[in-house]
């Protein structure tokens, strides 16, 4: 159980409210209205464990690189805190529930179950090849609100590609904004990322207008019915918190990243949700 602890902690699996949010949107929008307790209870689970898998996959792959990393050489296998074996049984496992929780949603959910771990896991490989491996997390987020519409409606629609497409952009925006903290590390050990490949000011630059380009698709969801002027405030007050977590981050001051990071984008999810929520069952 203390190992368990440890692991939960160092995936820092409270983050799950980044995505999380999404998928219950998705699930919302899909259902017209209120899902099923039963159907909330297994997306959730879909959504916990998917991403435990994940971030455990990305411990695993990335810890030498985090050996060597002054900001990530405190994490569970670095440290010794955890062997390789434990992680390995612990990404075992949360895969099998995610599979299974797929199972219980429907069919197609569990046909793609396994696609969906691959698109997850493969974002941890990318930064030893490719600058814009920002996007492939975002690809891998936006697994969230295309499986929670798939959970509901088992199939996949324009309207979750859109949203999907909006978490790819918020994603990539702000873990550009993340990545600024490790351009040092990153030229040093030859990682890719925007800000080792472009600098600090052009990547902060590229945030913003990754951003810019989320709200586009955000405010592409008003072609959804459901939607109103709930969701439109909502996403105006977003457009606004991205401006300000923007207005924190300068390229000679990077010491409010972290604020801008867990703090502003957290606000923007559960935000997004609630306004959605607000619109679908408005018109119940």
């Amino acid at each position: 159980m203390d190992k368990l602890l440890v692991i939960l902690k160092d995936i820092k699996v409270q983050h799950t409210i980044f995505a999380l949010p999404f998928a219950v949107m998705s699930a919302f929008l899909a259902a017209e209205g209120l899902p099923t307790g039963r159907q909330l209870f297994w997306i959730v689970m879909c959504m916990v464990s998917a991403r435990s898998a994940a971030m455990a996959f990305n411990r695993i792959a990335d810890a030498r690189i985090d050996a060597v990393n002054p900001r990530t050489k405190g994490r569970a296998l670095p440290s010794g805190a955890v062997k390789a074996g434990t992680y390995w049984t612990f990404l075992i496992a949360a895969s099998a529930v995610f599979i299974v929780s797929a199972g219980m949603l429907n069919r197609l959910a569990l046909m793609l179950s396994p696609l969906a771990l691959i698109i997850v896991f493969f974002y941890s490989l990318t930064k030893r090849f490719t600058w814009s491996s920002h996007l492939f997390l975002g690809l891998a987020l936006s697994v969230a609100p295309v499986g929670a519409w798939v959970a509901i409606r088992e199939e996949i629609s324009l309207l979750s590609m859109v949203l999907g497409a909006a978490v790819i952009f918020w994603l990539a925006g702000f873990d550009i904004l993340y990545a600024c903290l490790d351009v040092e590390n990153d030229r040093r050990h030859r990682l890719n990322s925007v800000p080792q490949r472009f600098g600090v000011d052009r990547a902060l630059k590229l945030a913003g207008g990754s951003h810019v380009v989320m709200v586009v698709f955000l405010l592409g969801l008003l072609i959804s019915p459901l939607l109103g002027w709930f969701y439109f405030t909502g996403v105006l007050l977003v457009a606004g918190l991205l401006w300000y977590e923007h207005s924190l981050v300068k390229p000679n001051d990077l010491t409010k990243v972290n604020i801008a990071f867990f703090n502003v984008n957290g606000v923007i999810s559960v935000l997004l949700m609630a306004t959605v929520i607000a619109d679908c069952m408005w018109l119940q």
